[in-house]
This record gives C-alpha cells, structure tokens and sequence, in this order.
C-alpha cells in the first residue's frame, strides 16, 4: 500500500515530462517475461496447425482405434469445429464482460450499495441453473442456433465476473481513495485512474475462469444445433463412435489450456508482472 500512496502522492518521485511519460508508460506495460509469451504464443500456434491436419488426427485416431470405419468427424473440419466453438466462447463472454464489469462497479460505489445482495443472488442464479435447462426453456422463444447457447453461457458465466470485480475493488485501500481525492480526482477519475487499475489482477482472474468454464460448457450447444466441438462428441455418443467423442474432447481440452495460459500472460500484463 505504501507504493501505491507513493505514486499518488504530490511529494512523490517526479514524473517525466513532454514525451518520456507515454514511453515510460508504455515501457512498464511491456511483458518482462518474453519467454513466457513466446511460448504461450507458439503452442497456439502450433494447437491451430494441429486442428488443421486432418490427416494427423486420423492416424493419431487410427493408432487408438484400428477397427473404426470412420476416425474423424466427416461433417466439417475440425478447423472449422473450433471456429464454431470460439464464437460461441467469444459472444457469451463478450457479454458477460459488458454487463457483469459495470454491474460490478455500480454495487461498490456508494450509491449502489444497497443492490450488492440482488446482483449477487442474480449472478448466482445464473450458475446453479444447468445450462441445459436454460437451452430448453430458451428454444421455443430463440429457436435453434446459436442464440439459445449463447445466452445459456451468458447466464453461466456472469458469477466468476461480477464476484472478482466486486472483491477487487472492494480490496483496494480506503487510504489510497482518499489520497487520490485529495490530489483533486473526481469520482469517475479515481474509479478509472487508481481503483480499477489496481483491481484489474482479481478482476482479469475471474475473467479468466469464466471464459476457460465457457469452452468446456459450450459443447452442450451441439444439441441445438449451435455448432462447435460438442457437434463431434454428440454424434460420437449417438453412433457408439468413441473416435468422434475423443476428437471432440481433446480438441476442447487443449482449446481451453492454450486460451487459460493466453489470459494468464494478459492477467500478468495487466498486473506488471508479465
């Protein structure tokens, strides 16, 4: 805390001036552990070169199942399996992360307090509904597709987002608010100037738990006909063709392991540490 009152403070080291500010800026925001993102960003790459090798996947699957006709999904590429599925992931969090940040920052100003229990029974409802459910109810009223998936991820992951944004800004010392007033910041300053940047660790956290629950939750949009991974799982399971159900699977499995450690890297940006 005494850093953080220490950059705050009129008396504190001198800023640079004119153009060397941005630079610093900048320079600080720099990842400090290249090896890391390096890394991260070559098992990305390589995960998408494997997803579009189809030949690849059929000898892997062939080596585990020699007796199967059939190894691979033959409907669509898993390229294109996972492109389905990353929108699916994309949407649901996108809105998550648009209504549950704000929602999260309207509870912890003093104004909005007294909606601190609502929204968090809400954000808690949304979870301990199954996704299925809200498939079934949401069809007759969406239709078949995406919308219906997209909503029930929505719904699913809203709690991990609002929860950290609401213990991130709420651990952020009175002492540090109040000297940032008493430099003459406004409201809405210190919120996105102190309070936000130094809640963004625990609120990238549970941005990052939402959206890896999100992939895993997404193949349950395969019986809608929402597309993704689950579309192989599902017709695995519905031909007895465990070749189908693995592909899928594993698929999924390393989507949300590369994607966990590319919000990882982004979680320690944010926070200096990367």
């Amino acid at each position: 805390m005494s850093e953080e009152l220490e950059a705050l403070e009129p008396g504190g080291p001198p800023s640079p001036r004119g153009g060397a500010a941005p630079a610093l800026a900048l320079a600080r925001r720099l990842p400090r552990s290249p090896l890391k993102w390096v890394l991260t960003l070559f098992a990305a790459l390589l995960f998408g070169l494997v997803v579009s090798n189809m030949p690849l996947w059929r000898a892997a699957l062939g080596l585990l199942f020699p007796g199967s006709s059939e190894l691979v999904y033959p409907r669509a590429s898993l390229a294109a399996l996972v492109g389905e599925h990353l929108f699916l992931v994309g949407a649901s969090s996108a809105l998550a992360i648009g209504i549950g940040l704000p929602l999260g920052v309207l509870v912890t100003r003093r104004s909005g307090r007294a909606f601190l229990p609502l929204v968090n029974d809400l954000s808690s409802l949304g979870q301990t509904v199954p996704p299925v459910a809200v498939l079934a109810l949401s069809v007759p009223l969406l239709g078949f597709g995406s919308a219906p998936t997209v909503l029930a991820l929505f719904l699913y992951s809203l709690l991990p987002i609002v929860r950290n944004t609401i213990a991130g800004l709420d651990q952020v010392s009175a002492d540090v608010i109040e000297a940032a007033r008493g430099m003459g910041m406004t409201s809405v300053q210190c919120l996105f100037r102190v309070e936000l940047p130094l809640a963004m660790r625990v609120i990238m956290a549970g941005v990052r738990t939402s959206v890896v629950i999100n992939i895993g939750t997404a193949v349950v949009g395969a019986v809608v006909g929402a597309g993704g991974l689950g579309t192989a799982i599902i017709a695995g399971l519905v031909r007895e063709n465990s070749a189908f159900v693995l592909e899928g699977a594993v698929a999924a499995g390393l989507l949300a392991l590369i994607v966990d450690q590319l919000l990882a890297r982004v979680e320690e940006l944010l926070a200096g540490e990367g």
